[in-house]
């Protein structure tokens, strides 16, 4: 079956995972009775998580015909002859108005009716809740026969809190099991060092006293002179070295020389460590004095964006410059974010280049992205914080960041010191499908 990407806007992304098969259609009956049947409707409206009921109620709204959907047989009519082509673009808006999010395009919504008869969108990628525009003719078609509510939802839940609980237990364990070794080994040393203090108790209780010791007799004193003066003997033709560091030179000056000259030297030899102290000091400082203030860098980067800089030589160009990696990465998403009221996410993708040049280098790298993400949309005075989760979105599907990165940061984000700040609530949607998303394809 041939598969194709959901969304006309994502045909050209080879690695896009929202696929649904591509329309097959067929002409049935003649004259009055001419129909066209969309062969593979179930398939298309189980890809896009929606009834065929809709999509084909949608086609006879649209074109002004009758059309309909047998539940037992699982067969679409549509009255008349119509094109695969002009079925497919109808089918295209269909998704455009009752599938995809309204604020990241992600085709992974749910249709919620409201209380006052309103249909709305729910994303479970970035948590955004779309409005259903209600003067089409099909928003009350679904809201007569709402959709059904997903089964087995809290057992999914459940079994993943059970599992999260089991791992939990099972670190505290290892934890224990590590506590208790260390324990075991603390107590082998203290016994083994006992152990060594009794040997060396009993070693002198069995050598006994000076006292008790009985003086050789003359033969061995003899012995032991002949050996002694045959060692200085050796010794005499060993060569003995001066030490000449500098605090051995200070003391033979001033055993040798009065108290006067000996100053006068000591400062001659003091000299040089000055003047190696004084010119480590000036080069502390002048490396402090260039050190590139974060508003100059800002401002740097953002005229060489301004004057078209490719990608790869702005990152190749920030490089050398003297700053810690974290300022360099917030003053680049600064100099490229700032300014900018709405739309990060678009923005996000159009400028996505310069970031995946700025985390090419190293994987680590992404952690700064975050942080720089973090710091950016806490302080800033536009709707940043609102749109955060989009913006991740995006650049999670532009592979600019990776899902271990992303969470990784958001648990460090917990339990930091800005834990109650509003971007982890923002942020929590995102993470929360990021990790359903990978426990169901495991499931598939």
């Amino acid at each position: 079956m041939a598969l194709q990407n959901i969304g006309a806007g994502n045909s050209d992304d080879a690695f896009y995972r929202y696929k649904m098969p591509k329309m097959i259609t067929k002409i049935e009956g003649r004259g009055n009775g001419i129909k066209t049947n969309v062969v593979n409707m179930v398939d298309i409206a189980k890809a896009l998580a929606r009834p065929a009921s809709y999509t084909t109620k949608y086609f006879g709204c649209e074109l002004g015909a009758q059309s309909k959907f047998d539940e037992k047989t699982g067969t679409s009519h549509v009255n008349g002859a119509h094109d695969t082509a002009k079925l497919a673009g109808l089918l295209e808006n269909f998704i455009k108005k009752y599938v995809q999010c309204y604020g990241c395009g992600n085709p992974e919504t749910e249709i919620l009716i409201t209380k006052s008869q309103m249909i709305q969108l729910k994303c479970a990628a970035c948590g955004f809740v779309s409005d259903v525009d209600m003067r089409d003719k099909l928003t009350t078609f679904i809201v007569k026969n709402p959709p059904e509510v997903k089964k087995g939802s809290k057992e999914k839940k459940a079994m993943r809190r059970a599992e999260k609980e089991r791992l939990k237990e099972g670190e505290l364990a290892d934890e224990e099991r590590k506590k208790v070794k260390k324990e075991d080994k603390k107590k082998g040393t203290s016994s083994s060092k006992d152990a060594i203090t009794k040997s060396t108790t009993s070693r002198k209780k069995g050598n006994g006293s000076d006292e008790d010791r009985v003086s050789p007799p003359h033969r061995q004193i003899d012995e032991k002179d002949e050996a002694h003066d045959e060692d200085d003997d050796d010794d005499d033709d060993v060569q003995w070295l001066t030490d000449t560091s500098l605090e051995a030179a200070r003391q033979r000056i001033q055993e040798q020389l009065s108290a006067v000259t000996a100053d006068m030297v000591m400062l001659s030899t003091t000299e040089p460590e000055k003047k190696e102290k004084a010119t480590t000091k000036v080069s502390n400082n002048s490396e402090n004095g260039n050190s590139m203030s974060y508003r100059s860098m800002v401002r740097e980067i953002k005229a060489n964006l301004n004057k078209g800089i490719a990608a790869n030589e702005l990152v190749s160009h920030m490089a050398p410059l003297p700053a810690p990696a974290q300022e360099k990465m917030s003053a680049l998403y600064e100099a490229l974010f700032g300014g900018i009221e709405k739309g990060f996410a678009k923005e996000a993708m159009k400028k996505k280049s310069y970031l995946t040049a700025a985390v090419a280098e190293d994987e680590g790298l992404q952690l700064l992205l975050l942080r720089a993400i973090e710091e950016f949309s806490c302080k800033s005075t536009s709707n940043a914080l609102k749109e955060v989760a989009l913006v991740l979105k995006a650049l999670y599907d532009a592979d600019v960041l990776e899902e271990e990165h992303i969470v990784q940061w958001y648990q460090k984000g917990l339990k930091g010191d800005n834990k109650s700040s509003q971007i982890w609530k923002n942020v929590q949607p995102f993470i929360d499908w990021l990790q359903n998303a990978e426990s169901e394809s495991e499931e598939e």
